[in-house]
C-alpha cells in the first residue's frame, strides 16, 4: 500500500488507510459505491444482460461521481462480458482502463482525489478486477499469459504480510490466496502437469491445514489421475477418518464420493451407483453425485434409468441442476438412445432458453 502523505487543506487529522473498502463493517454496499446492492443482486441471479443495461445507463447519466465508483462499474462490466462468453470485449474494456500490466500507478490512489477522499490513502482497484484481469486471457486462448499474470497475483497477496493483518481484513486475503492457488491448479491440472499440482497441493495444505477435507480430497483426485491409486486412497481415508457422529452431510457425501470415484477406478459401476444414491438421499441437490450416478448406468449399459436421473434433476431442481456439464450428458444419453434425439434435444433447447441465467451455454444441446 502507498504511504505517500496526504495533501490536507484541513486542520491536521490522522490519515485512514483502507486495506479493502468493502470489507468495512461500517457502511452499506451503496454508501460505497452507487446502487451496489442492486449490481449485486443481479450478478447473484446470473442477469448479466441487466448488469450490461445498468452500467450502460449509469454512465450515459453520469451518475458515477468518483474514480472508484467507475472503477467499480467497470469491474462488473468486465465480469458480465466474461459470463456472457465476450472475452475479446472484456479485454478491451480493461485495456481503456490500464497502461500495460501495473494497477500501482497513481490514478488508482485514493491519495491522488483529495477532493474526494480527504485524509485517505491506499489502492482503490478492487480485487474482482485484479482477478479477472489475470484470467481473461485464458479465455482468449492465452494459457501462459493467464498463468504469469495468476502468479503475479498471488505473488501480490502475499505481499499483504498476512502475518501482520488482523481479522477480518486476514481471513478475506487469506481466502483470495486459497482462491487463487486454485484457480493455478485447475489450469496445471487441465494440462496434465500432475506433478506440478502435487507441489501446489501440498503448498495449499500448508495454508489451509492437514485437516481440510476439500483440499485433502483433491489431493487424493490428482494422485488418482497420476496413477497414484494407493495415494489416492490414502489421501482419501484421511478425509473419512474425520467423520464423527455430528458430521454434516457435505463431509459424508465429499466421502461418498471419494469412494465411488474408486469404484469407478475398479469399473464396479454398481458399487458406484450405491454411493452416489446414498449421497442423494442425504442431500436431493447434490448434482455432482446425480450426474455421477447418471454416467455410471450409462456404462452399465442402462441407458433409460440414466436418462431418468438426469430429466428428474432437471424437473425438480432445475435452478441447482442447469449446468453445461450436466446437458451435455443428457443429450449425449438422447443420441445415442433415440432415433429422433433432434427433436428431443430441441425441446430441451425450448425448456432451457426460458429458465437458463443470461450466461448459459445453449450450444451445449448441439440442436
Amino acid at each position: 500500500m502507498d504511504t505517500a502523505e496526504l495533501p490536507d487543506p484541513n486542520p491536521p487529522q490522522p490519515d485512514t488507510a483502507i486495506p479493502d473498502p468493502l470489507n468495512n463493517p461500517y457502511t452499506s454496499l451503496n454508501t460505497i459505491t452507487h446502487d451496489l446492492s442492486d449490481l449485486q443482486d443481479l450478478a447473484t441471479r446470473g442477469a448479466w444482460k441487466s448488469i450490461l443495461d445498468k452500467v450502460g445507463h449509469a454512465r450515459s447519466l453520469k451518475l458515477l461521481t468518483k474514480p472508484h465508483e467507475h472503477l467499480t462499474y467497470l469491474t462488473f462490466n468486465v465480469l458480465a462480458l466474461t459470463k456472457l462468453r465476450c472475452p475479446v470485449d472484456a479485454n478491451k474494456e480493461l485495456e481503456t482502463l490500464l497502461d500495460g500490466e501495473d494497477f500501482n500507478t497513481p490514478q488508482f490512489h485514493y491519495q491522488n482525489y483529495p477532493q474526494h477522499y480527504p485524509n485517505m490513502k491506499g489502492n482503490f482497484v478492487p480485487f474482482a478486477l485484479r482477478w479477472l484481469h489475470a484470467y481473461l486471457p485464458y479465455s482468449l486462448g492465452q494459457r501462459m499469459k493467464a498463468l504469469d499474470r495468476l502468479y503475479t497475483l498471488i505473488d501480490f497477496i502475499r505481499s499483504k504480510t498476512l502475518a501482520t493483518l488482523m481479522n477480518p481484513s486476514k481471513d478475506l486475503w487469506k481466502r483470495r490466496e486459497i482462491l487463487v492457488l486454485n484457480t493455478i491448479i485447475s489450469h496445471h491440472l487441465s494440462q496434465k502437469d500432475f506433478k506440478l499440482c502435487l507441489d501446489l497441493l501440498n503448498e495449499l495444505i500448508g495454508i489451509c491445514g492437514d485437516d481440510d477435507p476439500n483440499v485433502l480430497s483433491k489431493l487424493g483426485y490428482v494422485k488418482m489421475q497420476y496413477g497414484d491409486v494407493e495415494g489416492a486412497k490414502k489421501a482419501f481415508k484421511s478425509v473419512e477418518g474425520m467423520i464423527t457422529s455430528e458430521s454434516e452431510v457435505g463431509l459424508r457425501n465429499l466421502v461418498s464420493r471419494s469412494k465411488a470415484l474408486m469404484y469407478i477406478v475398479e469399473k464396479d459401476y454398481v458399487s458406484a451407483v450405491r454411493e452416489y444414491e446414498e449421497c442423494i438421499e442425504r442431500d436431493g441437490m447434490d448434482m455432482v453425485a446425480m450426474n455421477n450416478k447418471a454416467l455410471c448406468l450409462m456404462y452399465s449399459r442402462d441407458l433409460s434409468d440414466a436418462i431418468k436421473v438426469l430429466e428428474n434433476a432437471l424437473e425438480r431442481v432445475p435452478t441447482v441442476a442447469l449446468n453445461e456439464t450436466l446437458v451435455v450428458n443428457l443429450c449425449s444419453m438422447y443420441e445415442l438412445a433415440y432415433v429422433n434425439h433432434a427433436d428431443i434435444k430441441r425441446t430441451l433447447n425450448n425448456w432451457i432458453a426460458r429458465v437458463a441465467p443470461d450466461d448459459f451455454d445453449s450450444t451445449c444441446t448441439r440442436t
